[in-house]
């Protein structure tokens, strides 16, 4: 099943960075071209250059090392010539479409509402001729070396050309397909069938590539020429290169790549932080991302040992991604939803009901095979360290095993399968440690045996994307959505239908209204964005902190909320919920996908709770709850919980404009506080303990000891816990929260280690502070080791910390050490 990358509909052409340091954009590409530019200068080719990188493309392409008659290899070829044979079966050439159920001809394509659809089917023609071009290529596809195969490939590719994809059309719908889905595909194809394609068919073929992806598609830095995206233009233009030997192309490509490397501050791109932003304001590691590393790779790959090898020494910051960016986000073979963007909805396609469905696994592993691909480039350490973290998330993935995954190419499928073969490779265990990423608002917390994800919105970053009808209900994901997992447990918790039978409303520790919102609601593209700037948190030796000032999309709903990350639990606190929308506001302790069939007891207080469906209840009083394979909360002086099980039917069509219409039901048991409605300054507090045994539960409930909630109010919210040496407090306003005094907004965490000293943790998540006093009311004896911004230290019966201007340092929290008093 293919998912096309749709895009945004608008191409912006405005100028940017051009390529070549103080050169405009054309006159960079020219550069470029001859050798002048940010590259090594163009070196002479040989006919044997271009056909070395035809065979590497084409090993690329079709894997190596494999036997086609070994599984799971002999099965997914068999498959693979399966479905070239249906579609040369229904391949019809008609006026305005090759197959009759993929029509490209818009009737009218500057009125048509729907010419985006009619772009896309150009693009999936192009992709149908490649997979039948890998059938033919392949070995043990039942149609290698097919000549009636052949022949309806040149038939193809030349209906596409003298109808639609030619020098003389002007490009209607969808930009991307025009400029990097189509011709991707179709480079592709001539690669695969060079011997079998005439050279004047190769010359219109390019020529057509060469009007819709000119040179000055990569003259500037900006619009859709960025990222992904960018990467995506130089892919397609260092083929046409290949195809066509003509070196200045590939050269122009191998030199786009150069502004890609550096980190940014701000819109699309790598920042220094780890974050990975597309579409201005989206964080999108595991799809916009995936196709970064997955075209970087390739490309690295294909050049490496030729002319054109990308020698930048700014590319070793993209190899740093791979566990500065990527790796955070691996859990298991999965690739957490909340990096995905409006890929999440993209589950089975229309017309494939019977399809796989694409889930949080299937978006891992592509990009596990692209680290094990970009490794073969990098340095024999990181190589072998990459082979063992791909190991790792490999063997541990029992929900969707990498070798069974029917959406992995053949070459894929034979990186994977070598690492997991290589005896010599160790498996790395997944780590445990924090990571917070202020630029993209998320934050990763790992320790043994699960792992939780935190999602955020603020003025920088969308509470959801949607566009090209996908993704339309993601309203509240950036609303404090936090998603666990445990390591042999619940890990198809959002995999299997989550996205579509979930109430969008409802999603696990959230704040939300129960306003209606209609599909779409603020807008396309990321345009969706709170007009807040307290987003974010601090870090100190693995224990965090970290918070979100909420404004409800589309609401009046006010609220402060934050999350404490700890080694077995994620305390929640939530103050000043207000909202005058006439609708009741609900904080979602959790919710749980508990499959098609059910089941997953709940005890609350030791009493246990039905199982029938559907069931809800009020529980006052309930300190503590637990649902048995998944996790024990613990509800700090009491709370009225509400309990509720249903069976939720919905279809991807609902969520995806391009997803199958068949409805699938599953069964949900979610916990809540309704906070009524219009509350005025209402509250939460509760404790996440994943993969707890309500023994364990109910032992942390009783230990009132255990944890102190400083404060929770709409100024401060704060927490210690001493056996950890604990404290971290969220400073919406200056003021004091048991030891610690801030004079501004600020994020702290400090942890006493047990050798005497204390790390202390500070960040300013609304990046405005030019000042900023923190006083801790410990004996400290000397600070042994502080940041660059700090600029005066006060010891002796207390700790007073002085920090310069802050705005520069992105929200990444400010470290210090002290020894203590």
């Amino acid at each position: 099943m293919t998912h096309p990358w749709t895009r945004r509909s608008l191409l912006i052409t405005a100028g940017g960075v051009s390529l070549a340091a103080g050169l405009p954009a054309a006159t960079a590409a020219a550069a470029a071209r001859t050798g002048t530019g940010t590259g090594p200068a163009r070196p002479a080719a040989s006919a044997a250059d271009f056909a070395a990188l035809r065979t590497t493309w084409r090993e690329l392409t079709l894997g190596t090392g494999f036997s086609p008659t070994a599984q799971p290899f002999k099965d997914r070829l068999a498959t693979l010539g399966a479905d070239a044979g249906r579609l040369l079966a229904s391949m019809a050439p008609a006026d305005g479409s090759l197959w009759p159920d993929a029509v490209y001809a818009d009737p009218d394509p500057n009125t048509d509402p729907e010419s985006f659809g009619y772009s896309e089917r150009l693009q999936t023609s192009y992709v149908r001729l490649r997979t039948m071009a890998q059938a033919y290529a392949q070995p043990g596809t039942g149609l290698t070396g097919d000549q009636a195969l052949a022949t309806a490939l040149r038939t193809g590719l030349d209906h596409l050309y003298e109808q639609v994809y030619n020098e003389r059309t002007t490009r209607y719908g969808n930009w991307y397909n025009w400029q990097i889905g189509a011709p991707q595909a179709l480079l592709d194809s001539c690669v695969l069938l060079y011997d079998q394609l005439a050279a004047d068919r190769i010359t219109r073929y390019l020529a057509a590539v060469d009007h819709f992806v000119p040179d000055s598609a990569v003259g500037s830095y900006t619009g859709t020429s960025t990222g992904a995206n960018r990467v995506d233009l130089c892919r397609v233009l260092a083929l046409r290169g290949v195809v066509g030997a003509d070196a200045g192309k590939i050269a122009l490509a191998r030199d786009a790549l150069t502004p890609v490397f550096p980190y940014v501050t701000s819109g699309d791109g790598i920042y220094a932080d780890g974050s990975i932003v597309q579409h201005t304001y989206v964080p999108y590691t595991g799809s916009y991302g995936a196709v970064l590393i997955d075209g970087l790779s390739r490309l690295f790959a294909l050049l490496s040992g030729s002319p054109w090898a990308v020698v930048d020494p700014k590319r070793q910051q993209f190899l740093d991604s791979v566990e500065h960016s990527y790796a955070p986000f691996l859990f298991n073979g999965l690739m957490m939803d909340g990096v995905s963007g409006r890929a999440i909805s993209r589950g089975v396609a229309a017309g494939d009901p019977a399809g796989t469905e694409a889930n949080d696994h299937l978006r891992g592993h592509p990009v596990i095979a692209s680290i094990l691909l970009l490794g073969e480039g990098a340095s024999a350490a990181e190589r072998d360290r990459w082979r063992g973290l791909a190991k790792g998330w490999c063997q541990r993935d029992y929900y969707s095993p990498v070798l069974s995954d029917p959406s992995l190419s053949v070459g894929a499928l034979a990186r994977l399968k070598n690492v997991l073969d290589d005896t010599s490779v160790t498996p790395v265990p997944e780590p445990s440690g924090h990571r917070q990423f202020p630029g993209m608002d998320r934050v990763v917390h790992r320790r043994p045996g699960w792992a939780a994800a935190l999602s955020m919105a603020s003025r920088r970053i969308t509470y959801y994307e949607n566009g090209n009808g996908e993704n339309v209900r993601g309203w509240h994901t950036g609303s404090g959505m936090l998603s666990w997992w445990g390591d042999t447990f619940a890990n198809g918790q959002y995999s299997d239908s989550f996205w579509p039978t979930v109430d969008p409303t409802r999603l696990p520790g959230t704040t939300a209204s129960r306003k209606k919102l209609a599909d779409g609601q603020g807008g396309a593209w990321g345009a969706a964005r709170p007009d807040v700037s307290w987003v974010g948190g601090s870090e100190a030796d693995g224990y965090a902190a970290a918070g979100q000032y909420l404004k409800g999309l589309a609401s009046t709903l006010l609220a402060k909320k934050s999350w404490f990350f700890l080694d077995d639990a994620v305390v929640c606190l939530g103050a000043g919920i207000t909202a005058k929308d006439g609708q009741s506001i609900e904080t979602i302790v959790d919710n749980r996908n508990l499959g098609a069939a059910g089941g997953a007891p709940l005890t609350v207080d030791d009493r246990p709770q039905p199982t029938a469906y559907p069931w809800s209840a009020t529980l006052p009083g309930a300190r503590w709850a637990h649902l048995a394979g998944h996790a024990g909360y613990v509800f700090p002086g009491g709370t009225t919980l509400k309990a509720l099980r249903e069976a939720r039917t919905g279809a991807w069509r609902d969520i995806n404009a391009g997803g199958s219409p068949t409805p699938v039901e599953r069964r949900y048991l979610t916990l809540l506080t309704d906070h009524g409605t219009d509350p005025a300054g209402a509250g939460y507090a509760y404790v996440l303990l994943p993969g707890a045994s309500a023994a364990r539960t109910a032992q942390r409930a009783a230990d009132e000891g255990w944890l102190r909630i400083l404060v929770n109010t709409d100024d401060i919210q704060g927490v210690s816990v001493p056996s950890l040496g604990f404290t971290g407090v969220n400073f919406w306003f200056g003021g004091t929260a048991g030891p610690l005094t801030a004079d501004a907004p600020a994020s702290v965490t400090v942890h006493e280690r047990s050798d005497g000293t204390a790390v202390i943790g500070v960040s300013d998540p609304m990046r405005a502070r030019t000042a900023l006093t923190l006083t801790w009311a410990r004996p400290v004896a000397a600070v042994l080791s502080r940041p660059a911004t700090l600029t005066a230290a006060t010891t002796g019966s207390s700790l007073t910390l002085t920090f310069g201007d802050l705005r520069g340092t992105g929200g990444v929290t400010q470290r210090a050490v002290v020894r203590l008093g």
